[in-house]
Order: structure tokens, then C-alpha cells, then sequence
């Protein structure tokens, strides 16, 4: 039988928000495991997987691993331009979060799909991957370089997709950002993913026009689901017809 997933289109939402969400379904199922018999097989722990997807307003994000220099304003210049900044507890370095982007946080217990990090990454890729596909871009992968990027190898290769992530007792949280209308100007304020030799792009630039937005989305999240071998829940009604609560939850 196939995980069963829980997906909410949490719309525009500020950083932090979405970052609480996270944090307390982390809980709930970190709770939920720890209050498990000892000897329980995995897939009897009644743990609930998790796929928010989110639209930010400007911010960058800092990673456990990442260095403060390579975000290129100073707080005076953070507030002249209203982007948001916050050291987070994922893996990787910083990244830019904002309108056109879609963020993705899948709250897994890879427990019941598979314990392996490595495989986890790959099969996040593997959904982007399959998406650009679509659209007649061949995404690929860097060695090294976690992520989906283009032309891998030559002096234009460009990110289109980063990703990071952070895992407690096999859940996952924190996850990628697709850049799909994005405006790359704020990438210049930072380096992203500390990463000086590479530039990073969207799906409009690669395409020569502004996307349906929630078409992507929805098209990612069914990649998602096919990449993962994974069912959306029963009572996820934007997925059956086609809907998404961001229309209402815009702010």
C-alpha cells in the first residue's frame, strides 16, 4: 500500500510562518514515535507525512553550514530593499526565498518510505528533473552540488532548483525552491549556496515567458507524488479537482 500524504497550499506566506508549521508537525511526529511500543515496525507508527507548499516574500536564509559573508547586504541594506533574513536549522548555505518561487516542504517519516538521505535527495531532484522534462529543458545534477541545475559542465551552468533539508529521527523537514517566475535580481545580493562559479536561473528565463504558476504547481506535485511512489490523502481536495487554497490565502 502506497504512504498517504497531506497537502496544503499554504499560498503567500512570510519565512517564519511557514518555518513554525514545519517545526510543529515536526513535533507531532517526533512525539508520536517516541510514544511508540519498542519493537514497533515502522510502518505501524501512526506518523503523518506532510507537503506544504508555500510562496514567500523576499528573505534569504542561512543554513547550519553556510557563512554569513556571502550575503552581500548589511542589515541597513536588508531593510532598504524589505528582504527578510533568518539563520535556519537545514543543511547548506543561503539561498533567496520570494514571489514566483515555489517552496516545497515535504514532512516525511523516511522510516516508511526509506532511511536513506542520500535516496531522499536524489528522489527530490528526480521530481525536478522529470518536471523541466516537460517543458524541453534537460535538468541535471552537479556532483557535489545538491540541487537541479543546466548545462552542468560548461561556463553558463546555472541552478534552477536548490534544495536543503534537515532530518530528526528519520522526519524531514525544509525541502526546495523552484524558481518559476522568480526575479533573479535578488540573487545578486547574495552567493548563492556559497557557490561562486555558477549563476542561477528560473523556468521563465529558460522558457522566454511567464508561466501559469499554479499549472506548475500542480505539475510538480503530481512529479512529486509519481517520484516517491506515494497518494495524495482522500480528503485533499485540491489535488482531486484541481485546486489550491492560495487564491484565499494570499497576504
Amino acid at each position: 500500500m502506497k504512504n498517504q500524504v497531506v497537502f496544503q497550499d499554504k499560498g503567500r506566506i512570510r519565512y517564519k510562518e511557514a518555518w513554525d508549521l514545519q517545526e510543529a508537525l515536526l513535533k507531532a511526529n517526533s512525539d508520536i514515535k517516541l510514544a511508540a511500543e519498542r519493537g514497533t515496525p515502522p510502518h505501524e507508527v501512526p506518523t503523518t507525512h506532510h507537503l506544504l507548499f508555500c510562496e514567500h516574500n523576499p528573505v534569504y536564509t542561512l543554513g547550519k553550514s553556510g557563512s554569513i559573508s556571502n550575503l552581500l547586504l548589511n542589515e541597513e541594506g536588508l531593510e532598504a530593499k524589505g528582504i527578510e533574513y533568518f539563520k535556519i536549522n537545514r543543511g547548506g548555505d543561503i539561498t533567496y526565498h520570494g514571489p514566483g518561487q515555489i517552496t516545497g516542504y515535504p514532512i516525511f517519516d523516511l522510516e516508511k518510505f526509506k532511511p536513506d538521505l542520500h535516496w531522499y535527495l536524489r528522489t527530490m531532484e528526480d521530481a525536478v528533473i522529470h518536471l523541466l522534462a516537460d517543458y524541453g529543458i534537460p535538468g541535471e545534477r552537479s556532483k557535489g552540488e545538491t540541487g537541479v541545475w543546466l548545462d552542468v559542465g560548461k561556463p553558463n551552468a546555472r541552478k534552477i532548483c536548490a534544495i536543503g533539508v534537515r532530518c530528526s529521527r528519520w522526519i524531514s523537514m525544509h525541502g526546495f525552491a523552484f524558481n518559476v517566475n522568480t526575479d533573479l535580481d535578488y540573487f545578486k545580493y547574495i552567493i548563492p549556496c556559497g557557490i561562486t562559479d555558477k549563476a542561477v536561473t528560473s523556468l521563465q528565463a529558460e522558457v522566454g515567458y511567464e508561466l501559469d504558476y499554479e499549472k506548475v504547481k500542480q505539475e510538480l506535485k503530481a512529479h512529486l507524488a509519481q517520484a516517491y511512489d506515494y497518494s495524495y490523502s482522500s480528503d485533499d481536495k485540491s489535488f482531486r479537482e484541481g485546486e489550491t487554497s492560495s487564491q484565499s490565502a494570499h497576504s
